[in-house]
């Protein structure tokens, strides 16, 4: 007979596996704004940091499925997708091609280690409560979306505990109308289970990225921005496991 707690075992593996995961972060985001710092041209910048950003995936034995590459259009397109997790964005750079530049809000521009490697890597930031501010940073994101730069948004600008889609902001679908470029949605699984909002230890688990069919202009709600989040919201919510927060909201 034995006095141990199945409970209690979880816990602590949970625990050893959460700081074990976090030391295999941790070299790999040095290497990466070393790599930053050091390597000369944008693309080679961001391959290093692509290859940087899958390693703490694999050593940490969490399972990267990505589906619908493929898909991808072979010339300049927008990308939008959503968000549920601190480990998105990494997740984003770490398997999806290194020619996107992301859009994120601008308040992260500040965080020294991480605004760095950002700003090193061709990040997009945007201004989210200045009204000035924001729309300056609308005509830069559409202006960079016309000369031929393919953006990756989180159209919903940040994220929250319970689970479900939110609303999307519209910048990332006025770019692309503006710039006549297709859209591509992309639905992002798993993330919030392994470091949901407001956790520090990341837990064990399987991330999928799947690439949705590219919205074009052939679509009737091309002409308006808000219309065309829409259509981009409802495409994710047909893939995503988890409700959609705007339609409870206004029930």
């Amino acid at each position: 007979m034995t006095d141990s707690n199945p409970t209690a075992s979880i816990g602590i593996t949970s625990i050893f596996y959460g700081i074990y995961a976090w030391f295999t972060f941790i070299p790999c985001l040095l290497a990466a704004i070393l790599g930053a710092l050091l390597i000369p041209g944008l693309d080679r910048r961001r391959r290093w940091v692509m290859v940087c950003s899958r390693l703490p995936f694999k050593l940490s034995g969490i399972k990267t499925t990505v589906r619908g590459l493929e898909k991808l259009p072979a010339g300049d397109c927008i990308l939008v997708a959503n968000h549920a997790s601190y480990i998105d964005g990494v997740l984003a750079q770490a398997f999806l091609p290194p020619r996107f530049s992301y859009v994120i809000k601008g308040e992260v521009q500040n965080v020294p280690v991480a605004g760095f490697l950002l700003k090193r890597i061709g990040s997009k930031f945007v201004e989210r409560f200045n009204v000035s501010g924001s729309a300056r940073d609308a005509r830069s994101l559409m202006k960079a979306a016309s000369a031929g730069e393919s953006l990756a948004f989180f159209p919903e600008g940040t994220f929250v505990e319970e689970p479900g889609l939110g609303k999307f902001r519209a910048g990332a679908f006025a770019a692309a109308i503006n710039a006549g470029v297709p859209l591509v949605p992309v639905v992002i699984c798993g993330s919030r289970k392994i470091l949901p909002a407001g956790a520090i230890l990341p837990r064990h688990g399987h991330l999928q990225i799947e690439i949705l069919n590219p919205i074009d202009r052939n679509e009737a709600a091309w002409d308006n921005s808000r219309q065309l989040a829409e259509l981009a919201r409802q495409r994710i919510l047909e893939v995503l496991d988890e409700p959609d927060l705007v339609s409870k909201a206004a029930q």
